[in-house]
């Protein structure tokens, strides 16, 4: 029987799963301190967000074997530190899924038919039907932007009140989408035909301010907004423009940039149904991620393995000198791979060539899938439950493996497949650094080393490269390497450039507008 301390408020029904099977403390309100002093004296810890498990207090945890989140984040916890240490980290990511689908819902209902402002109306005394008149759900068409578990959910209520489906998510495949009654379209498609368009995708660098202008414009005029995502997602002042346009008639917001010092223009607007973040405040929300971390951790305690590990296994020391230098290497190319694409994915290929096509290759796998799908999910993703992940999308992953003599020992190539067409990367390992050897058809040799990497396809010939350096240089930004590959003098070429800072979208536009510029496309590596 082992000892597990919880230090935050979790559901009484998670702490009945671990006294079960194992001795818990409940102690809540511990200082950094007290929680040092102690913490040797147990094999799990469980917390929600008011813990911080730093470094310090791993280091003093020389029996730990787990920590677990009661909850879905896990930036309170130095997982780096656990690994270290060889403590599993585990959250509970899907506990409050349910709650923030039917909280769509509500948001859904309340823009149709103005619940929010008609309940305002008669407190104030008002008896104004004739201000509220709404309109059906049935036959009318919902855009969902982003179809993953919350997403999916959504698009199952939805079909209960007859709405026509659409969805955008390059990262779930067409028979998963029929499955469950959804038309998967592109984003211009589902913005010009959707009456009501939810957003459901993380937040990251690439999907900050995804919905702005540009897209805004291209919604039906007085159509709905929902977001029960992430308020980074959508730029507050393209909104606003398109609320007093009459472009967009109810934005149903429950997240906003900067919690809780959020911009009131949104929150005090006539048009916009405002929450605070209420999207996974329920009893059995709470109470679910409770059982779920307690079960995991209950699981890990007695030798099992649980399902959201969120910190990678250890290899095998007869695999140690031959795949261990390839795992970064074929995580990195699946964040380029998701990072470099364009379109609805169609298949997804890795080819191991050399020394370790003759080993095991299936961490290789989980490490690709871990880089490629971590680019598509606010999830902690990582070498174990990647793989499932990609089950739950519906996306394989073939594997070829060739023994070739050839100039790499040994070399991961992944090929990809999209609506758009083919995408080839390689990559390789030497003297412990990860380099990238292969793009499409332009061979090249670039370590890894910096946060972004810049891809610019240009035409080959004179003034290219100092055009593009003086536009990174307007824009302040510094430029730690730059690798041209090309196939033929004076023809297309490849500039791939390292960047040290942060990229604003102006200096990509800017870019783009080069006469001698085919496209730009940014990707972070860390």
């Amino acid at each position: 029987m082992a000892k597990v301390l919880v230090t935050d408020s979790i559901s009484e029904r998670g702490i009945l799963i671990l006294e079960q099977s194992h001795e818990v403390d409940v102690k809540t309100g511990l200082c950094p301190e007290d929680l040092k002093k102690i913490v040797s004296d147990y094999e799990g810890l469980v917390v929600r967000s008011e813990t911080k498990v730093t470094e310090e207090i791993i280091a003093a945890a020389n029996k730990l074997r787990v920590i677990a989140r009661a909850g879905i984040g896990v930036d309170n916890i130095d997982v780096s530190a656990a690994t270290n240490a060889g403590i599993a980290v585990i959250n509970a990511p899907t506990g409050n899924i349910i709650a923030a689908a039917e909280h769509t819902m509500g948001l859904i209902i309340s823009s149709a038919r103005h619940i929010p402002q008609a309940a305002a109306s008669m407190r104030s005394g008002s008896w104004d039907r004739g201000d509220f008149m709404g309109i059906e759900l049935k036959n009318k068409t919902l855009g969902i932007i982003g179809a993953g578990k919350v997403g999916s959910e959504v698009a199952k209520r939805a079909k209960s009140f007859e709405m026509n489906i659409l969805a955008y998510d390059p990262f779930i495949s067409s028979e998963r989408a029929s499955r469950l009654g959804m038309e998967l379209v592109n984003m211009e498609t589902l913005l010009g035909a959707s009456d009501f368009v939810t957003i459901h995708t993380p937040y990251m660098a690439s999907t900050e301010n995804m919905l702005s202008k540009e897209q805004f414009d291209l919604m039906k005029n007085g159509s709905k907004l929902i977001n029960v995502a992430r308020g980074e997602l959508i730029d507050d002042d393209a909104l606003l423009e398109a609320l007093n346009s009459g472009k967009i008639s109810t934005a149903a917001l429950d997240v906003f940039r900067d919690e809780p010092n959020i911009d009131i223009r949104l929150s005090e607007h006539p048009s916009v149904i405002s929450t605070p973040h209420l999207g996974g405040s329920t009893a059995e929300a709470q109470e679910a991620v409770a059982m779920e971390a307690a079960e995991q951790m209950v699981d890990i305690l007695d030798g099992s393995f649980g399902k959201n590990i969120v910190n990678a296994p250890m290899l095998g020391p007869e695999n140690q000198s031959v795949i261990s230098p390839m795992i970064p290497v074929a995580e990195l190319i699946g964040k380029l791979a998701i990072g470099l694409s364009e379109g609805q994915f169609r298949s997804v290929g890795l080819i191991y060539e050399g020394e370790i096509s003759e080993y095991e290759t299936s961490v290789l796998k989980s490490a690709f899938l871990s880089g490629f799908i971590r680019g598509t999910t606010n999830e902690q993703v990582n070498a174990i439950n990647a793989p499932l992940i990609a089950s739950a999308r519906g996306l394989e992953v073939s594997e070829q493996k060739q023994r070739i003599e050839g100039e790499y020992s040994s070399l991961i190539t992944v090929v990809l497949n999209t609506s758009q067409g083919q995408l080839l990367l390689s990559g390789t390992s030497s003297r412990d650094e990860v380099h990238l050897v292969r793009f499409n058809e332009y061979w090249l040799d670039i370590v890894l080393t910096g946060p972004y990497l810049l891809f610019v396809d240009n035409d080959d010939r004179p003034g290219s490269i100092g055009a593009v350096g003086t536009v990174a240089g307007r824009h302040n930004v510094n430029i730690n390497f730059m690798e041209v590959g090309r196939v033929d003098l004076r023809g297309r070429a490849m500039m791939v450039l390292g960047i040290d800072d942060y990229v604003p979208n102006a200096m990509l536009e800017e870019m783009r507008d080069l006469q001698q510029i085919h496209s730009v496309r940014l990707v972070r590596t860390t």
